[in-house]
């Protein structure tokens, strides 16, 4: 009796599962992104007391050097938060847990010693965004980084994990910051131009812009933001001039009919200060929409792979200049001009715009505002608008802004990015 429950004792124990041994954390991990307004948004989780995680959108922002966290993830992340008016800010609770997001299985520090920027009140870092936390340059720095746009996904992985494809050029990297500046050529002259893939536009300094508009009245401008130029609803955008760079040499890329706005003065003098350097201006997100850019910050080197050849028609819109209006829509603050008129004329500043096609736009991010704007050249879109309280319907066409002429048209097809 006593040898057959030794036996059983025995096959118990065998059959009991082994502890499970910690799992060694992943050097690389691949996330699927989501393109809003251009901007490259994950999801990441932020550790939690109890060991689970919390999990929230942020926007990778390669151009931005700050952390930016909204309130209620800077509360649950354990920063101590002071408000001063509208403005907030945090600190790491020294004597809390790691200060870290995870994305995918793999821990990313943030960085400690720097005050955390945090909008009072908000639902996002930034208007018309749903992104509660942005992956700051300052962080991105430490590692090799991979946007593959065609693909949808980002890897990020310890320094010399990847092996980049495509042509590749030296640049210069903040060490400080991981600001990212690249050789460029305009026009034949050399400058430098940062790469900001957070931005969903590009943009040349004031000086610059004015005198190639001054050299080529034939390039496409116009003025007033529309599609990914109206960025946040800013006052400026009201009168922001755009226009299309015939050629622009970037690194190792020659890009045609790069469309670009201008950089505002004093906002080109914090950047060029942060950037620690000359740099004229910026080549955004909707430039690489048809590669792969991959970053190897510990040796300055940026990759450019193309991974497909689709045109991106970004100014086939609906010419409205929106700011998000918090639960109301968005606010018209501006008709843009097409051949001299008005481009919806039923539609004035001060209007909201509450849906498009009958979908409602209310909490809405930009990004989907402009996708249901955008389109084909004479489609229509339903608007509905409300004006001193009541509801209007509105019918507006979708124009070709920022156009080239019909036989520069013909050429520029003949002509292909390198």
């Amino acid at each position: 009796m006593v040898c057959v429950c030794l036996l059983l004792a025995s096959a118990a124990a065998q059959n009991t599962a082994s502890p499970a041994l910690p799992q060694a954390e992943p050097s690389s991990v691949t996330a699927p992104i989501t393109l809003d307004h251009y901007r490259v948004i994950i999801e990441v989780g932020i550790p939690q007391p109890d060991g689970t995680s919390k999990r929230v959108q942020a926007w990778v922002d390669n151009g931005n050097p700050d952390q930016w966290i909204t309130q209620n993830v800077a509360a649950a992340m354990g920063l101590n938060i002071s408000c001063d008016g509208q403005v907030c800010s945090g600190r790491p609770n020294l004597h809390a847990g790691p200060f870290e997001v995870l994305i995918g299985g793999m821990r990313i520090p943030l960085p400690r010693t720097k005050e955390i920027k945090i909008p009072s009140g908000a639902t996002g870092i930034a208007p018309g965004t749903h992104a509660q936390m942005n992956i700051p340059s300052a962080v991105l720095r430490n590692y090799d980084v991979l946007v593959d746009f065609p693909g949808r996904e980002l890897t990020i992985s310890k320094p010399g994990t990847i092996h980049f494809k495509g042509t590749g050029s030296k640049v210069q990297i903040n060490p400080d910051n991981g600001l990212i500046q690249v050789p460029s050529q305009i026009e034949n002259k050399k400058y430098n131009l940062s790469l900001d893939l957070g931005s969903p536009i590009s943009l040349l300094s004031e000086e610059l812009f004015d005198k190639l508009a001054g050299t080529h009245p034939d390039w496409p401008h116009m003025t007033g933001a529309i599609g990914p130029a109206n960025m946040l609803g800013a006052q400026d955008e009201l009168t922001l001039k755009l226009m299309r760079l015939d050629r622009v040499q970037f690194g190792s890329l020659h890009l045609i009919d790069v469309p670009v706005a201008e950089f505002p003065a004093d906002r080109i003098a914090n950047f060029q200060q942060q950037a620690g350097g000359g740099t004229i201006g910026l080549l955004g997100a909707d430039v690489f929409l048809n590669y792969r850019v991959g970053v190897d910050y510990a040796h300055s080197m940026l990759y450019f792979d193309i991974g497909r050849t689709s045109s991106f028609p970004e100014f086939d819109v609906v010419g409205l200049t929106l700011r998000p209006d918090n639960d109301r829509g968005f606010a018209v603050i501006a008709v843009a001009g097409f051949e001299g008129k008005p481009s919806v004329p039923d539609v004035q500043a001060g209007d909201s715009l509450t849906a498009v096609d009958g979908i409602p736009v209310t909490n809405a991010t930009m990004g989907q505002v402009w996708a249901m704007l955008g389109g084909s050249p004479g489609q229509e879109r339903k608007l509905t608008i409300e004006r001193g309280g009541k509801q209007l319907t509105v019918i507006a066409n979708v124009e070709h802004f920022l156009a080239t002429a019909p036989d520069q048209d013909e050429h520029k097809r003949n002509r292909s990015n390198h």
